[in-house]
């Protein structure tokens, strides 16, 4: 494991939390993020969107998604 990021222990404490709050409250965790997600799920349209404008935009996007 070469590239093994050294984390500050209080890093996989705040993991632990989460899950933890996540087992515990399925609903309500869904509600915290789901703006967020929606929101980068948006950018992301925009972006592709926004790259197709533009010449090669299509072969960009595909060298992106690996299918060169």
């Amino acid at each position: 494991m070469k590239n093994m990021i050294k984390r500050d222990p209080s890093h996989n404490e705040q993991i632990e939390r989460w899950a933890e709050f996540v087992r515990e409250h399925p609903e309500e965790w869904k509600e915290k993020v789901k703006p967020f997600l929606d929101s980068q799920i948006i950018m992301a349209r925009r972006f592709y969107e926004n790259l197709l404008k533009n010449p090669g935009g299509m072969e960009i996007i595909k060298e992106l998604n690996g299918q060169e």
